[in-house]
């Protein structure tokens, strides 16, 4: 297979150019979606099955008022409660909803909001996801950092007093190596007390040598859960393979991780049934897994470079905002994490009723820190993978969480 990274470098020859029409236009010039790739682990879990079980027979509009307020009656949220509380005929009580999220976060998190950010350390990808700007066939600036300017980063991030961080690359195994993510690690470390990674799925093992490089927790969008509509926007690479996606949570905590993220990106395709199935990966694989940490993120499409027409299908805050709630109500000892692809204003609410966990001082590009932290020009840099909506300083979210009357907390974590 060729190195599809310099596709993008080409810009398009006509050979690219073919190849992309052929994946846009003709089904059966792509892999199969559902078939693992050679070197890809498979694990023997149930967890898949009980997931699309339940989201494939779920029915949103059967549900009613009834249901919803017998769902707010109850002490502890059923999965057929959860279901209805992200049905439409919750939208009306979307109220009593906040009002019982908030009063989950109260009673395990108390007023509390951890502070995070991302560092994305390359941008190459060899996957072909037509919403993404990472995507292969993109025509953005590429970059990848070395090591020293990895550490020059996190010097500048560690200087602004930030104590957790989340690294991120494109999904390219040949630029972005295991043992290249690896030595990240072991830099973050020296710099920060929690270390997030946001990566290609790897296998166990592989997780397991980048846990003892000092990673900490491992985040994996699933992107959408409905295969069929997986299979029309992951064209081409190792991400266009869903099952061996969905696993890599399992895979992280099987290699040793201590916690896991999940998350779909609403408005890729029915956004209560990804809420739904997203929900149940969590709740199956904690009971599997009772001593690892689980959280939640809830992303909606962003634009992207040369695609400013990318939005979240079907979703608005209204609708986003129901989701955060039904999953406070139903997983009460999650993790909830809100990005900086949702606006100041909605970010500062959604905290004070049922997230626990939000980023500052965001760049989804390559390099830039020095030039949106301090102030100086950046001697190279490359794109972002989305616009952002909230580009606040950790200084000044510190502030506004503060005044709001949180108590933004850096690290809670003792190392012994």
């Amino acid at each position: 297979m060729e190195n599809q990274f310099f596709i993008d470098s080409e810009f398009l020859s006509p050979a690219a150019l073919e190849k992309k029409h052929r994946l846009e236009t003709d089904p059966s010039s792509r892999t199969d979606h559902m078939a693992y790739m050679p070197g890809m682990e498979v694990i023997d879990s149930d967890i898949c099955g009980k997931v699309i079980s339940q989201m494939d027979s779920y029915d949103y509009s059967k549900y009613t008022a009834r249901d919803v307020i017998s769902a707010l009656g109850h002490e502890t949220c059923s999965i057929e409660d959860f279901k209805a509380l992200l049905s439409p005929a919750a939208e009306p009580f979307l109220e009593q909803m906040a009002q019982r999220a908030c009063a989950e976060t109260k009673k395990h998190f108390g007023n509390t909001v951890y502070l995070f950010t991302p560092l994305y350390i390359a941008n190459y990808c060899e996957n072909y996801c037509v919403y993404c700007g990472f995507n292969c066939y993109n025509h953005i600036n590429r970059m990848k950092l070395n090591t020293e300017q990895i550490e020059h980063e996190m010097e500048v991030i560690a200087r602004s007093g930030m104590e957790e961080i989340l690294l991120l690359t494109g999904e390219s195994r040949s630029m972005s190596s295991v043992e290249y993510i690896g030595e990240a690690c072991k830099l973050a470390r020296k710099y920060f007390r929690n270390v997030g990674l946001e990566i290609y799925p790897v296998n166990s093992d592989e997780y397991r040598y980048l846990h003892e490089c000092g990673a900490d927790y491992v985040t994996v969008f699933q992107e959408t859960y409905d295969r069929d509509k997986y299979e029309t926007l992951h064209l081409m690479g190792h991400k266009r393979v869903w099952p061996y996606r969905f696993a890599a949570q399992e895979r992280a905590l099987m290699g040793g991780m201590r916690g896991v993220g999940f998350s779909a990106l609403l408005g890729l395709a029915d956004f209560r049934k990804d809420a739904l199935a997203t929900a149940l990966h969590v709740y199956y694989l904690q009971r599997k897994y009772p001593a690892a940490e689980m959280s939640l993120s809830c992303p909606r499409l962003r634009p992207i470079i040369n695609n400013d027409k990318i939005n979240p299908l079907d979703v608005g805050e209204r609708q986003l905002c129901q989701v955060l709630c039904a999953y406070r109500i139903f997983l009460p000892f999650a993790g909830i994490t809100v990005s900086s692809r949702e606006s100041a204003a909605f970010r500062n609410g959604i905290v004070r009723i049922a997230a626990t966990k939000i980023s500052a001082g965001v760049s989804t590009g390559i390099g830039d820190h020095e030039s949106k932290y301090e102030g100086k020009e950046a001697e190279a840099t490359g794109d972002e993978q989305f616009e952002i909506s909230d580009g606040r300083s950790l200084e000044q979210m510190y502030g506004d969480m503060a005044s709001e009357g949180l108590q933004p907390v850096l690290n809670d974590y003792l190392y012994v």
